[in-house]
């Protein structure tokens, strides 16, 4: 069920808020069976966004960015699920949404948040030209606190995006890495003709969830899984269209001593060129192999081998700093009036 908000009618006929509400289903369903897949949370996320953009610009959007998407908990199937999006700061063009996912038993409906995360969308006219948008102005105390972490936000999330597009990756890297190819169905496009932001997000969670779970399977543990906590630095450079070949690799570039840290790229080619590949989307995931008691296992030890190893594991240790410093917005604070 889609229900809008209408507790901030700052423009005629427009909302800042919406909130989506629906029970989970099978297809939801992770590697292994025990909860919802993190590919599945951030469609979610991305629909929610998405909804509320378009209600308040009065136009077509276009996902950005993602950033900090947290896995605070798993959200165990057969869930009722809300899905609550705001907006929070406007750019001429942009709109930058905060989006919190909660959960609730069918016997209770007793809603605990799971995920919160911020998206910037980019409002869209005439020829696919940015289009302006309508401006936005906090009322509540909640509306300026979070206005003012999406401004923190944009100096640290500018420097990331820029050390990853720095970054080269070639086959001289031997890290363990998985490739996805496939073609874009027509399944997955949305009003613009183009695969949805939330579609492209499923893709690298399944692409980095196979190369986590077989970096700790190769170990010797064959009963190993992976479960992702965090994923960021999701920035949307290119459509994907209908009918491309899509190209998604991930590779680990860093382990702790309870996480796997893999980057993420999505290529996309005309198939009669496929070697003509072009950046479409990038970002950043974190994995970790569920233990007793709730507590992350150990995981197995990678240690960069060749020059292009050694580089992208540096990135990814200057990522991790950089990403310290971004207090993570809590659920209590969005889900204020």
């Amino acid at each position: 069920m889609d229900t809008p908000s209408t507790q901030h009618p700052r423009v005629a006929g427009r909302d800042d808020r919406i909130t989506l509400r629906f029970m989970t289903t099978p297809a939801d369903t992770a590697a292994g069976g025990s909860s919802v897949a993190a590919g599945s949370v951030m469609e979610w996320i991305d629909k929610a966004g998405y909804a509320c953009a378009v209600g308040w610009a009065g136009a077509y959007c276009v996902t950005a960015y993602v950033g900090n998407v947290r896995h605070r908990r798993p959200i165990p199937l057969g869930s009722l699920v809300e899905v609550e999006a705001r907006l929070v700061h406007t750019g001429r063009t942009s709109m930058h949404v905060v989006v919190t996912v909660s959960s609730a038993q069918v016997s209770d409906r007793l809603y605990t948040p799971a995920t919160t995360c911020i998206l910037i969308f980019v409002a869209k006219g005439d020829a696919g030209r940015p289009a302006t948008v309508p401006p936005w102005e906090p009322s509540s105390r909640s509306d300026h606190k979070l206005a003012a972490a999406a401004l923190e936000r944009i100096d640290a999330r500018t420097r990331i995006k820029q050390l990853m597009l720095d970054q080269e990756y070639t086959d001289a890297g031997r890290a363990p890495r998985t490739v996805l190819r496939f073609l874009v169905p027509p399944g997955v496009v949305n009003w613009g003709g183009k695969a949805h932001g939330g579609t492209v997000m499923r893709w690298i969670d399944e692409a980095a969830y196979a190369c986590a779970v077989g970096w700790a399977a190769d170990l010797g543990d064959a009963a190993a899984t992976a479960v992702a906590v965090y994923s960021g630095g999701i920035h949307f450079f290119a459509p994907v269209r209908i009918g491309d070949l899509v190209e998604v690799e991930a590779r680990l570039v860093y382990t702790s001593a309870h996480s796997m840290h893999l980057s993420i790229r999505v290529s996309t080619a005309d198939p009669r060129t496929p070697q003509d590949l072009t950046l479409t989307t990038q970002c950043m995931s974190v994995f970790v192999v569920p233990g007793a008691g709730g507590v992350a296992a150990p995981v197995p030890q990678w240690l960069p081998e060749t020059a292009e190893d050694v580089r992208l594991h540096d990135h990814a240790r200057q990522i991790i700093a950089l990403r310290e410093h971004i207090v993570p917005i809590p659920a209590s604070l969005t889900l204020e009036p």
